[in-house]
């Protein structure tokens, strides 16, 4: 258990880490953040910062000598860079749910040795393999790059096979997976939190809608659909965290069909679709993640109280601040990035017990 005022280290500068940040600084820690971008809003709150590549071992290591255990902010940090730091300092969650998380072929693999039911997919290494995938699976059907790519990036939808050639071409020939079009009637999120001892707590589920492939509101209470699937689901994502032995926020993100769920991914990290908890739930997803990190008791995943609304302030929405901040129901929250574009998420805004105005 770590003590109040140890240093906790967070690899990633984005606005999940800004937050955990918040979390850990009100539970009496300091926080280190590390991240090769310039542009850091997670520093912005961090009591130390160090601003260098992820291969950069000197700095690495001596990131790790300032800090008493380290966590990530989102699952594209270099394996090798965790399996270099776990050398030094405990990291959590470890390389293992990274390794997972960043191959999309891999990850199905996964899931489905665990009983999940992830879409129909098929691997695409070249132009040639996705001709032989579409004829097996079929179109409509997604092919998505297997590494990287989030918010809809590194995807192209094949309406017909005659698509193929259009898609290959949209995630520039990268190594890829096919996956079959699952018809669905709502996404949703199952987020937990897994304790150095294994205990495991759940979070309610969102009903989350996308635009242009981006989240853009999680809502509570869910559709009944949502709620007999609930189960299910969560089962899957506590089978996955207990493979792993993992510590701390783990997201898995779900298609709701008439079959049950579909597993579509998982995050190994705090998530867009938790960000209601802050107000939403007695202990958000950041302080419980903060407490998992440390090995502290788990708090109360319970809601406060219901509907909950959740929205991004995506690209020009967050001039809307003023209006919201009106709004006497509304809590804001702005990310601090000054470069204001189409498709970046900048903050959210979050209604507890009321719906928006």
């Amino acid at each position: 258990m770590l003590a109040p005022g140890s240093t906790i280290g967070i690899l990633g500068g984005g606005q999940l880490g800004r937050m955990l940040a918040v979390a850990a600084a009100q539970l009496g820690y300091q926080v280190h953040s590390y991240a090769p971008e310039r542009e850091s809003v997670a520093a912005q709150v961090a009591a130390h910062h160090i601003h260098a590549a992820w291969d950069d071992e000197p700095r690495l290591a001596a990131f790790a000598a300032a800090c008493d255990a380290v966590t990530i902010e989102f699952e594209n940090v270099p394996v090798d860079t965790v399996r270099f730091l776990s050398g030094h300092v405990s990291v959590r969650p470890g390389a293992q749910a990274l390794e997972i998380a960043q191959d999309r072929l891999i990850e199905k693999q996964f899931v489905a040795g665990l009983g999940g039911r992830p879409a129909t997919f098929a691997s695409v290494p070249d132009r040639a393999a996705l001709d032989a995938a579409l004829a097996g699976i079929g179109a409509p059907a997604i092919l998505k790059t297997l590494r990287m790519g989030y918010d809809g990036k590194g995807q192209a939808r094949l309406t017909t096979p005659a698509d193929a050639d259009t898609a290959w071409e949209t995630i520039d020939r990268h190594a890829a997976i096919l996956e079959g079009f699952v018809t669905f009637a709502h996404e949703f999120s199952v987020l937990l939190v897994r304790g150095i001892d294994g205990e495991t707590r759940f979070w309610d589920c969102s009903v989350n809608v996308h635009k242009d492939g981006i989240l853009a509101t999680s809502t509570l209470p869910p559709p009944q659909i949502i709620l007999d699937q609930q189960d299910e689901a969560r089962a899957l994502m506590a089978r996955i965290a207990d493979d792993l032995d993992y510590v701390g926020v783990l997201t898995g993100e779900f298609f709701a069909t008439d079959d049950g769920p579909i597993f579509n991914e998982m995050a190994p990290r705090v998530h867009n679709s938790g960000h209601w908890t802050i107000e939403g739930a007695v202990t958000s997803q950041f302080e419980n993640h903060i407490r998992a990190v440390a090995g502290l008791p788990l708090g109360s995943t319970a809601t406060t109280a219901l509907p909950v609304t959740m929205r991004n302030l995506i690209g020009t929405d967050i001039a809307t601040v003023p209006a919201l901040l009106a709004d006497g129901a509304c809590h804001v929250h702005h990310y601090g990035k000054t470069d204001v574009r189409a498709g970046r998420k900048l903050g959210h805004a979050t209604w507890v017990g009321t719906n928006p105005a």
